[in-house]
């Protein structure tokens, strides 16, 4: 090929005003000429002056970009599109001062009490630099096709109850969600023991604190804490137990 690019830009998640690059690099037989565009609402206009191998971006909105390539025998060539997902509103402290691009949740998944048949939603959101990817998993096991920001499942069935929590994850690091407890069942069906809160004064509550960490400074990572804490949870819950668990 007359041009090759060697490096591609990559998608980000970032909140409102914060600034950073896109970078495109190619190779080719002449000197090469760059020229970034730009895509939102199905429009795609050329960016005036955005003729750099970087593009620098102070993010205000989502859009889409791709950088053309060209040679001085007019062969051409463009880059990936990717996506710069613009966070709007983001709660106060996020992301952290120092933060370096690493995963950070700034929508969490809400507890989902339905009937069977019913659409099942749950959605997850993450700030990342690149944009992170997302796996669900349910009462610890991993869910090999829910990986988007929306867990969606058209009807939902008793064996879809169960705790939920979502990883985002990219090359910096990872980032898990709150866990929420989905019930699926006949709308009569009363709540399993575990999940009622004590409403009544005087009533005794107990609750169980779980903490599963998989990074640690001086040991080694352990195996699985994620399974660990999920099955201790579902065994307390049995046991009348309210459950708060919380991982790294």
């Amino acid at each position: 090929a007359a041009i090759v690019i060697t490096e591609q830009p990559v998608s980000v998640a970032v909140p409102v005003g914060h600034s950073f690059s896109l970078r495109c690099r190619a190779q080719g037989r002449t000197a090469l000429r760059y020229q970034w565009f730009c895509q939102r609402q199905s429009v795609c206009q050329q960016i005036s002056g955005a003729t750099e191998q970087d593009l620098p971006i102070t993010a205000q909105q989502s859009q889409l970009y791709t950088c053309r390539v060209n040679d001085l025998h007019k062969n051409c060539i463009f880059s990936d599109w990717v996506k710069v997902e613009v966070h709007q509103y983001v709660a106060r402290g996020l992301p952290p001062q120092l933060w370096q691009g690493e995963p950070v949740i700034v929508l969490n998944p809400t507890e989902q009490r339905l009937e069977v048949g019913r659409p099942l939603q749950l959605r997850c959101a993450a700030m990342g630099v690149p944009a992170p990817s997302y796996q669900w998993y349910r009462n610890g096991n991993l869910l090999e096709h829910q990986k988007k920001k929306r867990l969606w499942v058209a009807q939902a069935q008793v064996s879809d109850s169960g705790t939920y929590i979502c990883c985002a994850s990219n090359s910096r690091g990872q980032h898990w969600s709150s866990a929420v407890d989905v019930l699926v069942g006949e709308q009569s069906q009363p709540m399993p023991a575990g999940w009622k809160v004590a409403s009544q004064p005087g009533t005794l509550c107990k609750v169980a604190l779980l903490l599963g960490n998989n990074h640690y400074w001086h040991h080694p990572d352990l195996l699985a804490p994620v399974r660990d804490v999920f099955e201790l949870r579902l065994l307390l819950e049995q046991l009348s137990f309210q459950v708060v668990s919380l991982l790294d």
